[in-house]
């Protein structure tokens, strides 16, 4: 089993910035990578940005790209999910998630194999 513990959501105003952090621990040898998904009240979760922990590759939603970026320190078990201006539509609980296949990631998650507890964003507008 992999337990994965998220850290740093949190109310800011429109135009500002988060940084969330996901750590993970147990049996990290059987995932490849870990990413965020969010889900905001009467909507469908939504793969944000995903990595590849062993190249660094990503992936991101078009709705973030050029203002998140992710990014992981292996030697933590950790990744990063850094959020810049930020908007009222980007408020929602964010999920992390680790998986052995990528595939699971970028999708809708209903085959990803390990969750965090998520954590809530909220910005104002």
């Amino acid at each position: 089993q992999v337990q994965l513990a998220e850290s740093g959501g949190g109310l800011v105003q429109s135009g500002g910035s988060l940084r969330l952090s996901c750590a993970a621990s147990g049996r990290t040898y059987s995932i490849a990578s870990m990413g965020w998904f969010r889900q905001a009240p009467g909507k469908e979760r939504e793969s944000v940005a995903v990595i590849r922990l062993s190249s660094g590759s990503t992936y991101y939603a078009d709705s973030v790209k050029g203002r998140f970026t992710i990014s992981r320190d292996n030697a933590k078990n950790t990744v990063y999910l850094q959020m810049n201006t930020l908007n009222p539509e980007d408020t929602a609980v964010y999920y992390c998630a680790a998986d052995r296949t990528w595939a699971h990631l970028i999708a809708t998650g209903n085959e990803v194999d390990y969750w965090g507890q998520g954590t809530q964003v909220t910005v104002s507008s």
